[in-house]
């Protein structure tokens, strides 16, 4: 993105910081507001270096009103986050500034995100913003500020492969807070100049630090909430969103259908709808029936036993490779479908294009879902991801 798309108080940041420093020691820390990434600015200064911190303005907590929530905690990027972050920053001592990106996150993170959901996928919006603005748009800022390097509070680990000439992306040593699944779309130019000091760290081990540093946020709250999607209501949002910008969604309303093509009820969008969803179908039956399918051509939900998700293969499009090559072999791996997903042991098999991968586990796995993630793994090596078609 051109230079002079950026703010006026960007290029004052830029001056600022290269009068301060010499422009190739500063670091940019990307600070959430959260405990983690507090941490990583505070391991850094003390260490010496010269940082800076930045929080990304992504969404206007005051849009869409009707579905606000008025819990306090749980959703990232929010105001009561810039205040963490700033305030964090002046007990450092620390350069900090906010930076808008939410015309970017709308087109790249929002806009898919409704649009996925509409087309029967379940999108990951968390990732989405990781490929286009966090390691995207946000190292490009740091750059034009004349940081070389970003660093986050991410559970994740970089290593440098001479042997293959490549950077690699390891799982997190605490696997509880590991978040590889979300980083799969991290390109080698990216991870070359990005640094994630929590890697090796264990969260309670963050938590410690924190104190120690006299950071505000040690024992605040993790976020579990999409920042654009209060209460995790993704149907809610859709709908609101709609409203808000004066269109009229397609008549999504239509049938709700057994496996066998039997109706058994009505169903008033397949936005409302998920793979592997239980609760909310309106249909009564003797034993647990379960989202199997959502098909928006046909304004249907297709509905079953739990034995009808599973799935022994799946299709993968749009890889990214990240640790290895694109391979011209089958290839073994664990695999990911969803950030809780226990990673299953299964076979890979390239196409002959090498975008799209063919995926057959060793025993079949439960609601396969169209639009999530699908992240490779060879023990804590992330080898690469793409999207489950």
């Amino acid at each position: 993105m051109p230079w002079s798309k950026w703010s006026c108080a960007s290029e004052s940041l830029r001056l600022h910081m290269s009068e301060r420093t010499p422009s190739n020691k500063i670091t940019a820390i990307a600070m959430s507001g959260g405990v983690d990434s507090s941490v990583v600015a505070g391991l850094l200064n003390r260490a010496g270096e010269r940082v800076v911190g930045m929080t990304m303005q992504l969404w206007n907590q005051k849009r869409l009103p009707e579905i606000a929530t008025d819990k306090p905690t749980g959703r990232c990027c929010s105001l009561d986050d810039v205040y963490d972050a700033r305030h964090v920053a002046q007990i450092l001592g620390i350069p900090y500034y906010v930076v808008n990106f939410e015309q970017g996150f709308e087109e790249h993170v929002v806009k898919p995100f409704v649009d996925e959901y509409l087309a029967g996928r379940t999108p990951i919006p968390c990732t989405l913003c990781n490929n286009s603005i966090k390691f995207d748009q946000f190292l490009e800022m740091a750059e034009g500020i004349g940081a070389r390097e970003i660093a986050t509070g991410h559970y994740a680990r970089i290593d440098w492969n001479p042997e293959s000439g490549r950077w690699e992306l390891r799982r997190s040593v605490d696997r509880a807070k590991d978040q590889t699944y979300f980083l799969c779309g991290l390109k080698q130019d990216q991870l070359a100049r990005t640094r994630f000091p929590l890697g090796g760290m264990e969260k309670s081990q963050v938590r410690e630090l924190a104190r120690e540093l006299g950071i505000p946020t040690a024992a605040k709250p993790d976020s579990q909430e999409i920042c654009f999607v209060p209460n995790g209501d993704y149907a809610a949002f859709i709908d609101s969103y709609f409203r808000e910008q004066g269109l009229a969604p397609s008549e999504t309303r239509g049938e709700i259908v057994t496996v066998d093509g039997r109706v058994v009820g009505q169903h008033a969008g397949v936005h409302h709808f998920t793979v592997g969803q239980r609760r909310g179908l309106g249909v009564a039956a003797a034993e647990p029936l379960y989202v199997i399918a959502t098909e928006p051509s046909a304004k249907r939900v297709v509905i079953g036993r739990n034995d009808e998700l599973l799935r022994s293969s799946m299709s993968v499009k749009d890889m990214n490779w990240i640790s290895i090559a694109a391979p011209a072999a089958p290839l073994r791996a664990e695999v990911k479908i969803r950030n809780k997903h226990a990673a299953a042991p299964a076979m890979l098999y390239p196409t002959s294009t090498g975008a799209r991968i063919e995926v057959r586990f060793d025993k079949p796995q439960r609601a396969v879902t169209p639009g999530q993630g699908a992240v490779f793994y060879s023990g804590d090596l992330v080898l690469g991801g793409g999207w489950i078609e």
